[in-house]
C-alpha cells in the first residue's frame, strides 16, 4: 500500500509498504481523508519523542471499511466510519468506568513513543480495532468526518469544565482547537465568549464563529479588556489552549474568585504558575486531554451544522504532497490552519 512514512526526523517519504494484517476483532479501513495534527507538526521533527521513526503518522481520519476479522459483527465491507485516535483496552478500571483517554495501556494512532508504535492514517489502509469505530452519517463527507477526533477534544474540554448555561468564557489561543472551544461553548449556552490570540486572521474567524469579542493577545491592558467587555466582571471560566506560560497565567489571572481553568494546550511540557492566585482565590484548575465517548454528540453536531468545519480546512491534497504540506505547517506559512490529505 502506498503511505506517508516518516523516515527520520524531518523527512517524509511516499512509499510502498506491504498491506497490514489485522485480528479477529479488527477491521481495514480504506482511508479517504486524514488530517494533519498540530501534534504531528510539532513531533515530526523528533522534539517530542513521540513520532519515533519509521512511523506513518495520521490519527484525525475516515474511510470505509473494506475487511473486516472474524469476530466482528457490528460493522461491515464498506460501511463508512471514523475512529477514536486513543486505542483503549476495555478491561482496566479506567475503560470501565468509560475514562478510556486515561486507559492504563493506551495507545495512539499515528504515535511511537518507545513504549509502543502504532502506524496511522497517513496511508491508503489502516487497522482499527472494532471496538473504537463509529459510522458516519450519511451527509456527512469524508474530509469533514476527519475533524471528529479534533471537536471531540474541545467538546471533551468543556465538559471537565463544568461548564453552566449563561456563563461566561474567555478562549486564549485560537488555532484549530480553540476555534472549535468557541464554537461549543456557544452550543453549550455559554452567554458570552471572549477569545485571545496573536493573529488577526485567527481572531476574525474565531467572531465568525461566534465568539462576542476577540482582543490581541499583547495588549497592556488585555485584562481590563476582557473585564470591561464581560461588563466590568471576571470571566467564570478560562480555556487555555496553547500551553505556555504567558498564555496559562492569562487564563488564570482572568476568570473571577472560584472560576475555573480548563488546560487544553500542552506545547511546553512545563509552565510558570501563579500559584497565590490560584490558592487564594480557590480556582479549579481542570487538565484535559483528548476525549472520553463523545464521538457520536460530535458527529452530529457536524452534521447538523452546530460546529462547522469547513472554514477551518484550509486545504485538501493528496497524499503524495504530504511532506511540502508539512514543510509549510511546520514553516508557520501565514493563513494555513487544517490540512487534510486524501489517500
Amino acid at each position: 500500500m502506498k503511505a506517508l512514512l516518516l523516515t527520520e526526523p524531518g523527512k517524509l517519504e511516499i512509499t510502498e509498504l506491504e498491506k497490514p494484517a489485522f485480528g479477529a476483532d479488527e477491521v481495514l479501513v480504506k482511508v479517504a481523508a486524514c488530517g494533519i495534527c498540530g501534534s504531528d507538526i510539532h513531533g515530526f521533527d523528533g522534539s517530542t519523542g513521540r513520532r519515533i521513526p519509521p512511523l506513518v503518522m495520521g490519527h484525525e481520519a475516515a474511510g470505509t471499511i473494506c475487511e473486516v476479522g472474524s469476530s466482528v459483527t457490528d460493522f461491515r465491507i464498506r460501511d463508512r466510519v471514523t475512529f477514536d485516535s486513543t486505542i483503549s483496552c476495555g478491561k482496566c478500571s479506567f475503560c470501565q468506568r468509560g475514562q478510556v483517554n486515561l486507559c492504563d495501556s493506551r495507545q495512539v494512532l499515528g504515535v511511537s513513543c518507545g513504549e509502543y508504535r502504532r502506524h496511522g492514517a497517513f496511508a491508503e489502509l489502516v487497522v482499527v480495532p472494532a471496538r473504537i469505530l463509529y459510522r458516519l452519517p450519511d451527509e456527512l463527507a469524508m474530509e469533514h468526518a476527519a475533524l471528529v477526533e479534533a471537536v471531540s477534544v474541545a467538546v471533551h474540554a468543556v465538559r471537565r469544565s463544568q461548564l453552566s448555561r449563561g456563563e461566561t468564557a474567555v478562549v486564549v489561543g485560537t488555532g484549530m482547537i480553540g476555534l472549535l472551544v468557541v464554537q461549543v461553548l456557544k452550543h453549550f449556552g455559554c452567554s458570552r465568549v471572549l477569545a485571545v490570540d496573536q493573529n488577526e486572521r485567527r481572531l476574525e474567524l474565531a467572531r465568525d464563529l461566534g465568539a462576542d469579542e476577540t482582543f490581541t493577545a499583547d495588549e497592556n491592558d488585555l485584562l481590563d479588556r476582557l473585564w470591561t467587555a464581560n461588563k466590568g466582571q471576571e470571566l467564570d471560566h478560562a480555556f487555555e489552549v496553547v500551553g505556555i506560560t504567558a498564555t496559562a497565567q492569562t487564563a488564570v489571572h482572568a476568570v473571577r474568585r472560584r472560576g475555573t481553568v480548563t488546560l487544553v494546550g500542552n506545547l511546553a511540557p512545563e509552565v510558570l504558575l501563579p500559584l497565590q492566585a490560584v490558592v487564594t482565590r480557590e480556582l479549579s484548575l481542570y487538565g484535559t486531554c483528548a476525549s472520553s465517548g463523545e464521538y457520536p454528540e460530535c458527529l452530529e453536531l457536524i452534521a447538523s451544522g452546530a460546529v462547522q468545519v469547513a472554514p477551518l480546512i484550509s486545504a485538501t491534497a493528496p497524499l503524495e504532497e504530504g511532506p511540502v504540506w508539512f514543510d509549510r505547517l511546520f514553516q508557520g506559512e501565514p493563513g494555513l490552519m487544517k490540512v487534510v490529505l486524501k489517500p
